[in-house]
């Protein structure tokens, strides 16, 4: 698999049976996964804990079923029980970190794509007690809010490897796709792929509305005839990408960032020309588990710094072997 020659992360664990999870969700999505093909064995025989996984995911969005996947797995392994919830509402998804401090639970994971509307309440569960860490989004600012690690990919690199990618296969004007203004980590991919092909434009869309991101995509194809190569930043995004190409009648090609096995097999097709994958299973097992070893023996893995999952280069080379995995629902 091709790979950017950055700080890479390690995490060897025995992989045992899921035990049934206490979990639950703000907006609905996938129930807890009580399953999923894991050896024989049982649970860590350390004392049953609580930790909370609260993200801003939007209703769905695949990409944070598989998030969530990675963290029941762990929490199975660890004898944990999991609370997972999320919004994508700023000052909602800060009410559900408050819930976890007034719970008393043992440990948080959180994702900081707003970190103005999470840095009071991040404070409430430090001065708590309660150990943070943060995943996917905020690692820039994860230390300064009292998380000891942060799991995900350094989404300024990720634009500029996509960037650097696309001058090098001769593209020249891309437009890259945000689908909520302001999250640190959706900007900061744009800003990268921008450095790298400065007539980059950045195009806003709503992400909670796939009938509203295909139009206004497609309008804007329509607009700019010089547009080569437009950029989702998510999964579902970039397929809904694929209806405005063809509605606008647009020579531009699609590519991505983040993986779900539809958007693996649409680069197998040719139809997407590659994704950047973060890998965020490994975010939500890493995050629980990283709190279990916090519990477990004070452990603060990543020594002050964060653990990078990604970024990853998935193309037509090596689509197929990661697709496999993308339909077992952890890629």
């Amino acid at each position: 698999m091709a790979k950017f020659p950055w700080r890479k992360a390690a995490l060897a664990a025995a992989v045992v049976p899921l035990i049934a999870l206490s979990a639950c969700s703000s907006q609905g999505g996938k129930p807890a996964d009580n399953g999923g093909g894991a050896a024989a064995g049982q649970a860590a025989s350390t004392s049953r804990i609580k930790v909370a996984l609260i993200t801003h995911a939007a209703a769905g969005d695949t990409f944070w079923d598989i998030v969530r996947k990675g963290a029941e797995e762990a929490s199975s392994k660890d004898n944990v029980e999991l609370l997972y919830t999320n919004d994508p509402e700023a000052g909602r998804q800060a009410q559900l970190v408050q819930q976890a401090v007034d719970q008393k639970v043992d440990g948080i994971a959180v994702t900081i794509a707003t970190p103005d509307a999470l840095k009071d309440v991040l404070k409430k569960a430090t001065d708590a007690g309660i150990p943070v860490v943060s995943l996917n989004a905020g690692e820039s600012v994860s230390a300064k809010l009292g998380a000891f690690t942060h799991f995900g990919s350094n989404e300024q690199l990720a634009g500029e490897a996509v960037g650097t990618r696309l001058a090098a296969e001769g593209y020249k004007h891309p437009v890259c796709v945000i689908q909520q203004q302001g999250h640190v980590g959706l900007e900061a991919r744009c800003a990268g792929v921008k450095a790298k092909v400065p007539a980059t434009e950045i195009l806003y869309v709503d992400g909670k509305d796939m009938t509203a991101v295909q139009s206004t995509a497609t309008a804007k194809l329509q607009a700019s005839k010089d547009a080569d190569v437009i950029i989702g930043l998510g999964a579902p995004i970039t397929l809904t990408l694929l209806k405005s190409v063809s509605d606008a009648g647009s020579p531009a090609k699609v590519a991505s960032f983040d993986l779900n096995a539809d958007l693996a097999q649409k680069i197998v097709d040719g139809s997407v020309i590659f994704t950047v994958d973060q890998q965020p299973w490994l975010q939500g097992y890493m995050s629980v588990d990283a709190l279990w070893q916090a519990k477990r023996g004070g452990f603060k893995i990543g020594g002050g710094q964060p653990v990078l999952t990604g970024p990853t280069i998935v193309d037509k080379t090596n689509a197929s072997d990661v697709l496999k995995f993308a339909q077992q629902g952890v890629r």
